[in-house]
């Protein structure tokens, strides 16, 4: 059996207690070792085999995972944050599809989650945003033209954008073209939840500069909109005295 695990966005806290419990039983263990926190290693027991995948290639990984299934074992493939956002998970599902091997997934933590309890922000305030968009700018990996930053910038929304701190000129630039403001707050964080974690407070027309001035140009979370100052924002109709919920009457 398989089980794609999401290791969390740094914090070997932040894994989730099923997660935790898979590495545990784990025969064999294959993690994405450019990001998960090795420390998560040490859930493993002495017998498990562990394998780098950042050293691998995807014919590779499989073949870890079909020998291991051959004796019997349980494989845990561990991703960074959560495996259903940029983890590349689909084709490693397809190829052991093919194979007839089974497999789960248990969810994890990802960077957006992690940076926005750094910042003890709430993406979703009443009458300032609704919406989350998460995406990234295109790079060896294409994004359809539909889901450019321009497109997504239109709606004027939050939005969290992952893989794009080498390119924060031209991001910069693309956010204004689709409609943010030059000074709409923006945050870049690098490194949510790690020990190493950097966070800087900015503005869209500063992205750049920002990550410059830092030295930021990898491993960091851009996220963007006006619910990063927390203001002009109207509270929740849910605890309003006035309002009535199947557990609460009005308060008069």
């Amino acid at each position: 059996m398989v089980y794609f695990v999401g290791a969390g966005c740094g914090d070997a806290d932040l894994i989730t207690v099923r997660g935790m419990k898979l590495l545990q039983k784990a025969d064999t263990i294959i993690y994405a070792g450019s990001l998960v926190n090795p420390e998560l290693l040490e859930y493993a027991k002495d017998s498990c085999r562990i394998f780098n995948s950042a050293t691998m290639t995807l014919n590779e990984v499989v073949a870890q995972i079909e020998a291991a299934e051959k004796n019997g074992s349980v494989t845990v493939r561990l991703h960074t944050g959560d495996p259903s956002i940029y983890g590349a998970v689909r084709e490693q599902m397809d190829a052991l599809d093919e194979l007839g091997i089974e497999y789960e997934s248990c969810p994890g933590v990802s960077a957006c989650f992690g940076a926005a309890a750094s910042l003890n922000l709430e993406f979703t305030l009443p009458e300032v945003s609704q919406s989350l968009i998460i995406t990234r700018m295109e790079g060896k990996t294409s994004v359809p033209e539909k889901e450019s930053i321009q497109s997504f910038a239109s709606h004027n929304a939050t939005m969290a954008i992952y893989l794009s701190a080498g390119m924060l000129d031209k991001l910069s630039r693309r956010l204004v073209e689709g409609g943010y403001k030059p000074d709409t707050p923006a945050a870049l964080v690098y490194k949510a939840t790690w020990p190493e974690e950097k966070n800087f407070s900015c503005t869209v027309e500063t992205l750049a500069e920002t990550g410059a001035k830092n030295n930021i140009t990898k491993t960091a979370l851009v996220l963007v909109g006006d619910v990063l100052t927390h203001s002009r924002y109207a509270k929740s109709r849910l605890y309003a005295e006035d309002f009535e919920t199947e557990f609460r009457k009005i308060k008069k």
